[in-house]
């Protein structure tokens, strides 16, 4: 579904530039061409400025799936630990680029109340379980889908990763090839905060 969808908006912008580019396009054609396009970005560009405050110091969106080993993973069930929450896929060489470090702050802060938790977002599993093995990842992988990213205001570029606090609250939104500095010293932050007493929700 995220394929498709995927490969639909790249072919629609293929044939725009097409359009604007072409030498055979008549300067009206191109115009309207060319304003469509200029649309088009600027709607994304709503649209992602939206996603990046509409959730920020709200509660995340609480979800349950099955991991790769078919283990059920409950977002909820993290609640006082700083949570990573990544989405990712197997295509994307960003996402790629910055799990290695994941697999470090879980190694190196886990102990200290903090959970990576990777959403891929690849159309099946098949691509995922082989990659997830070579980088050696330590932390939980599910499969997400539409229905999961239009809880998290829509995933239409990747990654997208949230940094949650330990009262499950929504602190920072990062996307795109992120500065992962500086979502480091956000998460330390975070972890310095105190946990919440026995029993707090």
């Amino acid at each position: 579904m995220i394929g498709s969808l995927r490969d639909s908006q790249l072919k629609r912008a293929d044939s725009l530039r097409r359009a604007v580019f072409s030498p055979a396009a008549n300067r009206s054609h191109r115009a309207r061409a060319a304003l469509v396009l200029l649309g088009a970005q600027l709607l994304c560009f709503a649209i992602f400025s939206h996603a990046e405050t509409s959730l920020l110091n709200k509660r995340a969106p609480d979800f349950a799936r099955a991991d790769l080993r078919k283990s059920q993973v409950h977002l909820a069930a993290f609640r006082g630990k700083v949570v990573l929450l990544n989405f990712w896929a197997t295509w994307c060489a960003p996402c790629l680029n910055e799990m290695p470090r994941f697999v470090r702050w879980q190694t190196h802060y886990g102990q200290g109340g903090f959970q990576v938790l990777g959403v891929s977002m690849d159309d099946d599993s098949s691509p995922v379980s082989p990659l997830v093995q070579k980088l050696h990842v330590n932390y939980p992988i599910v499969m997400g889908d539409e229905k999961l990213g239009d809880l998290y205001g829509g995933v239409l570029g990747l990654p997208v990763t949230y940094l949650i606090d330990r009262t499950g609250v929504i602190r920072a939104r990062f996307q795109g090839e992120a500065d992962l500095d500086k979502i480091e010293v956000q998460l330390k932050a975070l972890l310095a905060d105190s946990p919440p007493a026995p029993g707090h929700r």
